[in-house]
């Protein structure tokens, strides 16, 4: 059976601690989408990990781990990862994760092409992580990108590259990049990589017994969908459920569950719609106690109250069966506490189920927001549903009620994987 965890916000949710939680039971631990753009932190057994490419189900000892289809590897951080990992004791790690050789390859040319194409959107700026990732999947949209199973080929691979080279050249001038160094790299790569490099669907076959369970990590988050989200501020790839099925080949009928993280307030990266966002003393007061910088590029979140309107579009997306409810404990110290409960667009309709496709429009939105009474005390380490102040139960079953009574059966108190109350 399957069980699927994905963001529902903008991403940065802390997806990684639950992963790591289900993990420890699961046969295999999938990423379905997206590159090395994306970033875990995981503190498991009071050590931290950081990971961006890697599935995080390499903490579990026991579970194998597979880089899918849909995704696109950035090689020398996939080995630099892989290292990092194993200096910190995950010695056998690299005998764990495997890649589709049909997934794309990420080179270094696309960061140099990422940084050209936002300096060209002047003052609408994406805000990409710069990793190349867009660049990247439009390649393969193009059907002229590099799979992983297509390193192994030296003459093709050599030819692809080049051709890439030529054709961003032609469109840019000339690049801050050396094409014959990359390939030089590869060289030594090809040998390397040759164990990793799998044929998915056998792979994942091997896997379909009563007794497997496969658990998916979904990167980024529902509002950075390329179809579903706030376009065109979004990454270049399908970070719903819809992408976790095709990436990774899945039987929709083998799902067991669809977990959403939902982090106790709204932060975001880089450009594009934030209605909730708190320009203020709030905004940074989230910030600071949430300690809110993103793990892959270190930049500052920008931070806002829940938004329920993104919650439940996002529930009607993604089909979640239980929520993860992440960073309880930052809204500790506040005397009140506002939740977005719908938007008055410009022309004066009340939106609450759905949400604006156009950005212009999200700029423009009114939120109608409920204030519900803090709990002014520490719910840091909690495990028990009950040792939590009522004002804090309150808000968790606001939220349940408000989006249409999912469960929230998880619910994080701090950053250590301890730090989580599991409800019944």
């Amino acid at each position: 059976m399957v069980t699927i965890v994905l963001g529902s916000q903008w991403g940065d949710e802390g997806k990684g601690k639950i992963t790591d939680l289900l993990s420890q039971n699961a046969t295999l631990c999938c990423r379905s989408a997206g590159g090395h753009n994306a970033g875990h932190t995981i503190v498991h057994d009071s050590v931290t990990y950081d990971f961006h490419i890697l599935p995080s189900g390499l903490v579990s000892p026991k579970c194998i781990n597979l880089i899918g289809a849909g995704t696109v590897v950035h090689v020398p951080s996939f080995f630099k990862e892989l290292a990092a990992l194993e200096e910190k004791g995950l010695k056998d790690a690299a005998k764990r994760v495997f890649i589709s050789d049909r997934a794309h390859v990420c080179f270094d040319l696309h960061s140099v092409v990422d940084g050209l194409e936002e300096a060209k959107r002047g003052g609408r700026k994406v805000g990409t992580t710069g990793k190349g990732i867009g660049p990247c999947y439009s390649d393969k949209a193009a059907r002229r990108g590099v799979r992983v199973g297509e390193i192994l080929d030296e003459e093709v691979f050599e030819r692809k590259l080049r051709t890439l080279e030529s054709i961003y050249k032609n469109r840019f001038g000339e690049l801050a990049y050396d094409v014959e160094e990359e390939i030089g790299r590869f060289k030594e790569y090809r040998k390397l990589l040759k164990p990793f490099i799998v044929d998915q669907l056998p792979f994942l076959q091997k896997y379909q017994n009563a007794a497997d369970t496969t658990l998916v990590e979904g990167a980024n988050a529902l509002m950075l969908d390329l179809d579903h989200g706030t376009y065109p501020f979004v990454t270049s790839s399908s970070t719903g459920l819809g992408g976790a099925i095709q990436g990774l080949s899945l039987n929709p009928t083998s799902i067991k569950s669809i977990i959403g993280v939902v982090k106790a307030y709204t932060t975001r990266v880089g450009s594009g719609p934030f209605p909730t966002e708190q320009l203020n003393d709030i905004g940074d007061k989230l910030q600071s106690i949430g300690k809110e910088f993103g793990v892959t590029t270190g930049r500052r979140r920008r931070c806002g109250w829940l938004d329920l309107v993104l919650l439940r579009y996002s529930h009607a997306i993604n089909h979640y069966t239980a929520l993860n409810l992440t960073k309880l404990d930052v809204l500790d110290d506040f005397d009140e506490i506002k939740v977005a409960v719908a938007y008055k667009l410009p022309d004066g309709t009340r939106v609450e189920g759905t949400y604006p496709a156009d950005a212009s429009v999200l700029e423009k939105v009114e939120v109608e927001y409920v204030t519900l009474p803090g709990w002014k005390s520490s719910t840091m380490g909690a495990t028990k549903y009950e040792d939590l102040p009522a004002n804090a139960r309150a808000y968790v079953e606001f939220i349940e009620r408000e989006i249409g009574g999912i469960p929230i059966k998880w619910i994080g108190t701090g950053p250590a994987r301890s730090h989580m109350i599991i409800r019944d």
